[in-house]
């Protein structure tokens, strides 16, 4: 991002948005689950906290260190996931992400797949508590 701007002529409105005034940012308290992921390569990376109730995302928030690209593209996953059931919000591809910030430059696609990847290990953690084992989310 350092050679870039903040602009219109690299980022959508929708996406500017969501960088300047981020949604669901900070850790939830009362999550039921948080996962933690990065990328190596360029040092990105999000925790993403989930509450449940019944059998759905009933709260969600994140914590993000990264490009704008990557910032944005997380606080949209946590509105997007609002109301889903796990296989629902499992089931939003990177490509849900990014068309849900009005799209991505080819060079912050990467950004889009840690987003999906946050919720989906998310999730995976939940599930692998015994908690999320009938896909539902119910407890």
């Amino acid at each position: 991002m350092a050679s870039e701007t903040l602009s219109s002529e690299h980022y959508s409105a929708t996406l500017i948005d969501h960088f300047e005034h981020p949604r669901n940012a900070g850790e939830l308290a009362g999550a039921d689950v948080d996962a933690f992921v990065t990328n190596p390569v360029c040092g990105d990376s999000v925790r993403m906290f989930l509450r449940f109730e019944e059998g759905r995302i009933a709260a969600a928030s994140f914590l993000s260190s990264g490009c704008p690209a990557s910032i944005a593209t997380s606080s949209v996953a946590t509105e997007l996931v609002l109301g889903r059931t796990l296989d629902e919000a499992e089931a939003l591809t990177r490509d849900d992400y990014a068309e849900a910030v009005g799209g991505l430059p080819k060079s912050k696609l990467h950004c889009s797949v840690l987003a999906a990847a946050a919720v989906r290990n998310a999730i995976s953690e939940w599930r692998s508590r015994g908690a999320g084992g009938d896909s539902s989310g119910a407890r």
